[in-house]
């Protein structure tokens, strides 16, 4: 923390999110595109969890882990989404202090609550495909509640941790974060005091807590795909494989986007703006597309559903 004299942290009571560099006009259209993608998350993952919890037939450990996934996407989108609309329509473009510390939270506790639930889930593929006969002995009901639990406990001390990091340097150099959310680097941005501790606490998180998550994730797929090549039948290798496509679906796209904004160099703002909206929102809003096309037992369920209220009507 900085001394009072060079603007201390608690003399913050606001900052400004600039969003997106564009002329008012287009503000209003920024607007009705965040407003259509939101609603799509909304009605995709809320129809998600509803076919899951309903049919009694998807009663299984893949999708109740495909359940909270959902359920975390619908939240991450949201603490960010419905702010980011109120900006592009308003002129003061403010977020509270205690506004932006809560949003910065929130939002990672989601996403890295998220990565471990798919790495959850990779593993879950990895018993059906690798160790089929085992699989009601180790994919219990309770084991794969503790790893849900597990996953939100890493994700509340990592997003506690890298909050507290960020929120406790002082901001005497501006106010304006160059984002339409309260971004961690952003907010780096505009600091005056030594960062330093705040790289080796990222650095740290990321080791101990995030590479984990893709260890499991490239190891489990590695041995799915050898256990895929030993089959014998062309039909049988495209069956198994089947149940994993939607799963590597939703992975590439939230590490791939993740990966471009904070791995690449921050050349172009603009870009790294781009980039985020999609694993913000574009992101939430395919992957419920994504396990419903490319998955028998969700079309199946939803069809039911369908029929159900036709007949009812």
């Amino acid at each position: 923390m900085g001394d009072k004299g060079t603007g201390n942290y608690s003399d913050v009571t606001d900052f400004i999110l600039v969003g997106f560099r564009v002329a008012p006009e287009y503000e209003v259209l920024l607007f009705f595109l965040f407003l259509i993608i939101y609603i799509m998350i909304l009605l995709g993952n809320i129809s998600m969890m509803s076919i899951i919890i309903t049919d009694s037939q998807l009663n299984t450990p893949m999708y109740f882990f495909l359940g909270n996934l959902s359920f975390i996407d619908l939240f991450y989108s949201t603490v960010i989404a419905p702010k980011a609309m109120a900006c592009f329509l308003s002129e003061k473009k403010t977020i509270s202090f205690v506004g932006c510390v809560f949003q910065g939270f929130l939002f990672a506790l989601f996403i890295i609550t998220e990565g471990f639930v798919l790495a959850a889930m990779a593993y879950d593929r990895f018993i059906a495909i690798c160790n089929p006969l085992l699989y009601n002995v180790h994919m219990t009901r309770r084991f794969c509640s503790h790893l849900v639990a597990g996953s939100y406990f890493f994700g509340w001390i990592s997003s506690t941790i890298q909050n507290s990091v960020t929120f406790s340097i002082s901001f005497c150099a501006s106010r304006v974060i160059n984002h339409f959310y309260c971004d961690a680097y952003e907010i780096e941005k505009i600091s005056c005091s030594d960062l330093y501790v705040n790289k080796v606490v990222y650095l740290t998180l990321a080791v101990i807590i995030i590479f984990p998550t893709i260890v499991i994730i490239i190891i489990s797929y590695i041995y799915i795909v050898s256990t895929v090549l030993k089959i014998p039948s062309r039909e049988g290798k495209k069956k198994v494989f089947s149940t994993c496509s939607s799963h590597l679906g939703v992975i590439s796209l939230l590490y791939g986007t993740v990966s471009f904004v904070y791995l690449t160099p921050p050349s172009n703002p603009e870009l790294r703006k781009v980039a985020s909206v999609f694993y913000i929102l574009v992101t939430p809003m395919l992957n419920p597309l994504i396990y419903s096309l490319r998955n028998r037992e969700v079309k199946q369920a939803l069809r039911k559903i369908l029929f159900k209220k036709k007949a009812l009507s």
